[in-house]
């Protein structure tokens, strides 16, 4: 059974504090109350809430002011916030949803409606946790995986890294960005179903091992089809290891038919494999390792241009 959710009620009338706080707790809810945004802001670092009403005019910080707090940080930002005023011109609403509040509300408050808007804003914040929570089963199976292997230690959080970085350069937007950062991190996760004697061999694979293998980035792509808020990473999953000639896998694409997000993280993947040591090889320097992707380049396998930017980009953080 879920907990009751946590709300923190900021204002600095004491009978409105208490009247809004008997409001919730009537339905259930546990309350945190602070008399003014100073003290809300030290009551989140304290404690998980899942909501926040706050009164706009308060001594110390306002409760915009805390609200900016709230949404400008990566662990509370889908926190469900509702400014409260006695104020009701379009500019202070204007405000309110500037600084990302999620309902403005104006005194006095009509219980009825206001404890619908509670309800309907939890629910959301419900079903957002339950994402995150299947985002994070996701994410730890693909490192369990990589666990796996010594050789491999590293390898998703730094192909998250890279290829967002290598996104940024190139100007990509933002959603872009956020897929490649989630696609560093599960683009394997398909070779849960590889079996171990396949995935940690150390010589090279049969045919029949080979295709097994390869078959990785469709069962990747099937793991995380359910999760919606995977769909742009649904293709980076895909089509990791297609090559420019069409030799690749798993449907041979050819140039711009392979999606941009799943060429960065191609070209991000293959220098990350090169600079690091494996069974059967030593790590190459950052030097060799372009060296050998322009050769594959010449062969029609990878985006020289990427390559290029990437280079770049490394150089530069050296």
């Amino acid at each position: 059974m879920e907990p009751p959710a946590t709300i923190l009620v900021a204002d600095d009338l004491e009978a409105h504090r208490e009247m809004v706080s008997e409001m919730l707790r009537s339905q259930g809810y546990q309350v945190l109350l602070a008399r003014d945004g100073s003290e809300a802001i030290a009551l989140l670092k304290q404690h998980r809430v899942d909501m926040a009403v706050l009164d706009v005019e308060m001594p110390g910080s306002s409760g915009l002011e805390v609200c900016r707090v709230i949404k400008a940080n990566p662990e509370t930002r889908l926190t469900p916030v509702i400014i409260v005023t006695g104020f009701g011109s379009n500019q202070d609403r204007i405000s309110g949803y500037v600084n990302l509040a999620d309902e403005y509300i104006t005194k006095p408050l009509h219980k009825g409606e206001f404890l619908a808007r509670i309800h309907s804003l939890l629910q959301v914040k419900q079903l957002t946790d339950e994402l995150e929570r299947s985002e994070t089963v996701l994410f730890t199976l693909a490192r369990s995986i990589e666990a796996k292997d010594r050789y491999t230690e590293g390898h998703c959080e730094r192909l998250s890294v890279y290829s967002e970085s290598l996104a940024a350069r190139l100007g990509l937007p933002e959603k872009m960005r956020v897929a490649l950062r989630r696609g560093g991190i599960v683009h394997d996760i398909g070779k849960v179903a590889v079996p171990d004697h396949i995935l940690l061999k150390p010589g090279p694979l049969t045919p029949g091992e080979r295709k097994i293998m390869e078959r990785h980035t469709v069962e990747g792509e099937r793991i995380c089809a359910p999760l919606k808020s995977f769909a742009s990473v649904l293709p980076i999953i895909r089509h990791h290891h297609e090559r420019l000639d069409g030799t690749g896998y798993p449907d041979g694409l050819r140039g711009n038919e392979i999606p941009l997000n799943a060429r960065i993280l191609t070209t991000v993947d293959i220098y990350d494999a090169l600079t690091m040591d494996r069974p059967y090889r030593k790590a190459q320097s950052q030097k060799e390792a372009f060296a050998q992707m322009r050769t594959e380049v010449e062969r029609g396998w990878w985006d020289s241009r990427l390559i290029d930017e990437f280079e770049r980009l490394i150089m530069k953080t050296a």
